[in-house]
């Protein structure tokens, strides 16, 4: 049951790439009733697997969970050459079963969604293979049994990414996102890579089962770089980190984030709720037992996570394109989960990723089905007054946001919550940044998820006429899977607290997260000032009022503010200048740099002397060559006296000698 959970969107991909060759030949043959047939025929095929995966992992997590079962298989060796040794295998363990049970559940919803939302597009199999390979390969990446398999999943979900992103390859704004999202992932993947390799240096081996009995043993030990004796785990969580920063969209490497939403809004969700950005952070939660022996990387996971948080929150205010003001909010929350790891509070950090894949898989595609009534507009301020229009989409948007924004009792309140708490129980100065950074960006995270809904569904329209006649409500079969995940937005915090972080923590995490008995955060959490534990939900609170503020009581004081703080308003609306910083940084010096070498190496040297030079070499030779032949007899009667005497010299002088 659990090779079926895992396996069957593979299966479910490799039907509709097949089937999209088909579709494709019958498209030049302008067949339309075989092209629909094959349509639906992927979508049945690709919905239908994906909900057996998810059923399938249903119970394999009911079966972990309630009996102690471990579904853990080895499928066949995969490599053996030497030390190097290890399985294809599936790890079963409480960490890895939950994450396959968010993803297959969260995905199959998406997979129903995109029947409604791709109906008009032209390569419905193609879209439909390439999402359930994503989702395949997120599924490696978690139930892996040692590195080189997680590395398999790691580059698999950033593939799937590149195609997806870029699916309307048609439009230039896509290809450019797919090559930014892959071109920046690669630097976090180098670092991953690196990691990967001195784990094996330090621990002889790639599985998790042996480094994990290791850890300890290694725990001291040092690596000569450049003269200098350095902590060994110290290198290696930190070169695993920066892989996690890159996939994970932290601060630095997060600017390939905000241009996917150039992909299919259904890609979105996909991507910020249960594949790509979460994998960064099981990655580390996977890896604790090697984390927890380095005090300076976790200090350093806690204040890029901390740091981040803000730093996307204070985007969010300002963006105008919903989708990207939805996608700056999941860069904010996984600073959240990653300073709740710095911490030590791994469990809290996974609670609220997948309380996250819930809410926000809600709100991608309640924005999907605002931008399908707006005929695919994305800008708020063309919105406005659809809450008549739309209501079933606007409340929708309310509950993802209300979790969201922390605000009892939606699944939000209790994750956001106890990372907080658990930051400032953590004591530490780190800690300390990270809880009132993540204070500050809970107040912002209210404040810019309820201007997106007072810009979208209230005031009056700033929509022309032809688009208003034209929003209706989605179809049923796009509502569906968001009446799910909206149940997952009210619930899961409330019944899966106790489990997650509460007193059936131990028991239901198992040995599947290690934290060292000296971090004690997260038992400390529950133990903190009265004000510690109601202050994240004070400040949504008013974050929510001062939207209502500025938005619907008083709509000029944005303008007002915007031009009284010109020098700031731009600042946070071009993203505080990491694009612009990076493009005069690196990407112009190397386009600069590789077109002096094309000049100069390629072109002059390369091409000079070698091919184009000898060329050029033999045109001369055989022109010179050509002019004597003048056609006159006596030049040849010439020529001819030239080469009698030419050999008589030669033997003269070779008898002589």
């Amino acid at each position: 049951m659990y090779v079926a959970a895992i396996f069957l969107p593979l299966v479910g991909s490799l039907v509709a790439g097949a089937l999209a060759f088909v579709n494709h030949a019958s498209a030049q043959n302008e067949s339309r009733k075989t092209k629909s047939r094959i349509d639906l025929i992927v979508q049945i095929v690709t919905c239908g697997l994906m909900l057996l995966a998810a059923v399938a992992a249903i119970l394999v997590l009911f079966t972990v969970v309630v009996y102690g079962q471990d579904p853990s298989l080895e499928l066949f060796t995969w490599v053996e050459s030497s030390s190097l040794k290890f399985s294809w295998a599936l790890k079963g363990d409480t960490l890895s079963v939950l994450m396959v049970s968010m993803v297959t559940v969260v995905s199959s919803m998406i997979h129903v969604y995109s029947i409604g939302y791709m109906a008009h597009d032209k390569s419905i199999p193609r879209f439909m293979s390439y999402l359930s390979l994503f989702t395949f390969f997120m599924l490696m990446l978690v139930s892996s049994d040692n590195l080189v398999q997680m590395f398999f999943g790691w580059e698999g979900v950033g593939l799937a990414s590149y195609l997806l992103i870029g699916f309307w390859h048609d439009r230039a704004a896509a290809n450019a996102a797919a090559i930014k999202a892959f071109v920046v992932n690669r630097i976090g993947d180098f670092g991953f890579a690196l990691g990967i390799f001195a784990i094996f240096f330090l621990f002889d081996s790639v599985s998790f089962d042996t480094i994990f009995r290791l850890a300890a043993e290694k725990s001291a030990v040092t690596i000569n770089i450049f003269s200098n004796d350095i902590h060994a785990l110290t290198i290696i969580c930190l070169l695993l980190f920066v892989g996690a920063m890159g996939k994970s969209a932290q601060l630095g490497l997060h600017v390939w984030l905000p241009d996917a939403m150039e992909g299919p809004t259904p890609v979105s969700a996909l991507i910020h709720a249960a594949t790509m950005v979460t994998a960064g952070v099981f990655m580390v939660v996977r890896l604790s037992p090697l984390f927890e022996y380095s005090e300076t990387a976790l200090a350093v996971v806690t204040l890029v996570g901390a740091s981040t948080a803000i730093f996307a929150a204070t985007v969010a205010c300002v963006q105008n394109d919903i989708k990207r003001v939805i996608a700056y909010s999941t860069c904010s929350q996984l600073g959240y989960m990653f300073f709740a790891l710095g911490v030590s509070a791994y469990s809290a950090g996974m609670f609220h990723l997948i309380t996250h894949a819930f809410f926000k898989s809600l709100l991608f595609l309640s924005a999907g089905s605002v931008i399908h009534a707006m005929s695919d507009e994305q800008d708020m301020r063309k919105m406005g007054g659809l809450f008549k229009l739309i209501p079933v989409t606007y409340v929708f948007m309310w509950i993802g946001s209300l979790a969201l924004a922390g605000i009892w009792p939606f699944s939000g309140y209790f994750s956001k919550d106890i990372i907080l708490e658990a930051t400032w129980a953590a004591n530490t100065g780190v800690g300390q940044y990270a809880f009132w950074l993540g204070i500050a960006a809970a107040f912002l995270t209210a404040f810019y998820s309820w201007r997106l809904i007072i810009l979208t569904f209230h005031g009056a329209s700033h929509a022309d006429e032809t688009t208003l006649a034209h929003v209706n409500e989605s179809p049923r079969i796009m509502i569906l899977p968001l009446c799910f995940l909206a149940l997952g937005a009210l619930f899961v915090g409330v019944f899966s607290s106790d489990y997650f972080v509460g007193e059936y923590a131990v028991e239901f995490w198992k040995n599947s997260i290690f934290v060292l008995d000296n971090h004690r955060a997260l038992n400390n959490a529950h133990l903190v000032p009265i004000w510690v534990k109601f202050l994240p939900l004070c400040v949504g609170v008013a974050g929510i009022a001062l939207a209502y503020l500025m938005y619907m009581f008083a709509p000029g004081l944005p303008g007002a503010l915007s031009s009284g703080f010109q020098l700031t308003h731009k600042f946070l609306l071009n993203k505080w200048y990491f694009d612009e910083l990076y493009d005069k940084i690196f990407i112009k010096p190397a386009f600069s740099l590789g077109r002096n070498l094309w000049k100069a190496i390629d072109d002059l040297l390369i091409d000079g002397v070698g091919p184009d030079g000898i060329a050029a070499a033999v045109r001369i030779i055989a022109r010179r060559a050509g002019a004597i032949q003048s056609g006159y007899l006596y030049h040849y009667a010439f020529v001819m006296l030239l080469g009698v005497a030419a050999f008589i010299t030669w033997f003269l002088v070779r008898g002589y000698s």
